[in-house]
């Protein structure tokens, strides 16, 4: 459903649902008369009402090469905006014309919290809420999947699941990835501790003309850009599996923002000294991409999920780049007295999850209209676990968080994920460029956004550098594959065609 905003209107708020299981797609106008928006990107972007095709915002895409993502409101488009965790848009009109003013406030912060003496977590009540959450979202008359893996939070939906008789409606599906990182045989035994059916998928190095003809279906109908790095395994995953067409997807992203994110003991180092070290911002103009001194230039807020090219570089590539150091500078000095556990949830949970890690399912989902079920950012779970004490979230002295979580997988299933460690889906790009290297570089030379004379020049400098070792090699496959994608989606999107 499309809601809209007309002028003369009495003054309104719009914002998502708590932990943003919906976020808000909001078109306003250049000319400031028109603003709509609704919960479905897809039947915001398609309504006539909106002016096609749709133009680049020049800031989304300096973030985008820069930082990896568009910070909320803001996106790869110009006038289209999104709400999310926190965000809210006071709408008014002045002196004829729509006024919209964005605001964000972290909504989990410990102020909210109960004392440990107030409440205690009842896991039997979560795994109910996770097993409601999932099923009042399911379409029974399609084909259920639960994205599955190693990992707390998908486990804990696959408990929920089997405790509520949903064995024989839902299959558990899972990446098999190169190295010691690869999850699937664990995962595959614990659905069959459950009694699941579970499905590997593969992962694909040597693309054929049907993978690619896949991934151009991908770009022509994903909504919004995308630089998370197993996006391109997505499409291809369609190919393997061709019953996730239309199908109710499951994932476990969602619950971050709550349980907290606690920061790393090199975080925890690096943060007091990047606020100095960030102060030589003049220096981003000369150092390359793959240069250890490009991370080291960030900001403390940029710790936070952020890497990407540098701003030499993204001036060459990009004749209408700005610099992302304003943004990150400004919203790293309005944390400056913040717990840096809460500073870091509030830029990894509002940023970098929603518009890269869920944004690559959502747009999935989008482009091959399934239903995207996201049980852990369900309304009644994040208030829930927003009025838990810390101490059943998130352990300050070791730095791990999911305490609950970690709790009932061990006590129900035999899943120790502290022996396990952290694991997750890797898919490998260094190897996706190495294999189909002509093709990439033939994307993104079509891509009309570069500037030519000296893209190549840069895509080459980081080629060779992929030959070598160390950081620096695996960041330039990184940005080059980066810069594939945001090609791709300029070149094929139907929304800007």
């Amino acid at each position: 459903m499309i809601l809209e905003y007309k002028c003369n209107e009495l003054s309104t708020s719009i914002c998502s649902d708590l932990a943003s299981e919906f976020p808000v797609y909001i078109y306003w106008s250049a000319d400031k008369q028109v603003l709509l928006y609704s919960t479905s990107v897809t039947e915001l972007f398609d309504d006539v009402r909106i002016p096609k095709p749709l133009k680049v915002s020049n800031e989304g895409i300096s973030s985008l090469l820069q930082s990896g993502v568009v910070p909320p409101p803001n996106t790869g488009y110009q006038n289209i905006y999104i709400l999310g965790i926190g965000d809210t848009a006071k709408v008014a009109t002045v002196n004829g014309k729509i006024k919209v003013t964005f605001k964000h406030e972290f909504p989990f912060m410990n102020t909210n919290r109960l004392q440990a003496d107030e409440i205690k977590p009842n896991t039997d009540l979560i795994l109910q809420m996770v097993a409601e959450a999932t099923i009042n979202r399911i379409d029974k008359s399609k084909p259920s999947f639960l994205f599955h893996s190693a990992g707390k939070d998908s486990n804990t939906i696959a408990l929920a699941l089997a405790e509520a008789g949903w064995q024989d409606k839902v299959t558990l599906i899972t990446h098999k990835s190169k190295g010691m990182a690869d999850e699937s045989k664990i995962s595959e035994k614990i659905a069959k501790q459950l009694g699941f059916k579970h499905q590997i998928l593969h992962e694909v190095d040597q693309l054929q003309a049907y993978h690619k003809q896949a991934i151009k279906e991908y770009f022509i109908k994903t909504p919004f850009p995308c630089t998370d790095n197993v996006s391109l395994a997505y499409p291809l995953y369609v190919e393997q599996l061709p019953e996730l067409k239309g199908s109710n997807i499951i994932d476990g992203g969602g619950n971050d923002c709550y349980m907290i994110i606690p920061p790393t003991q090199r975080e925890l180092r690096t943060i007091s000294l990047s606020r100095l070290i960030s102060q030589l911002s003049f220096m981003r103009k000369f150092v390359n991409s793959e240069s250890i001194f490009n991370p080291l230039l960030r900001t403390p807020a940029e710790w936070f999920g952020m890497a990407g090219l540098s701003l030499k570089d993204a001036n060459k590539i990009f004749s209408n780049n700005q610099s992302v150091y304003p943004h990150w500078s400004k919203e790293s000095n309005s944390r400056k007295e913040w717990d840096t556990f809460y500073f870091k949830t509030d830029i990894l949970s509002t940023i970098t999850a929603p518009e890269v890690h869920i944004r690559k399912a959502r747009n999935f989902a989008d482009s091959i209209g399934s239903n995207l079920i996201l049980p852990f950012a369900n309304q009644k779970l994040a208030e829930y676990f927003n009025k838990l004490p810390e101490t059943y979230l998130f352990n300050r002295k070791q730095l791990k968080n999911k305490i609950i979580l970690r709790e009932i997988l061990k006590n129900r299933i035999g899943l120790d994920s502290d022996k396990l460690g952290k694991m997750g889906w890797v898919y490998s790009t260094q190897s996706i460029i190495l294999h189909n290297w002509n093709e990439i570089l033939i994307e993104i030379q079509a891509c009309k956004l570069w500037c030519h004379a000296d893209l190549l020049k840069i895509l080459n400098r980081m080629r060779n550098r992929m030959n070598g070792k160390g950081w620096g090699s695996i960041a330039s496959g990184r940005y080059i594959y980066r810069i594939y994608l945001i090609s791709s989606w300029y070149n094929y999107n139907k929304y800007l065609a």
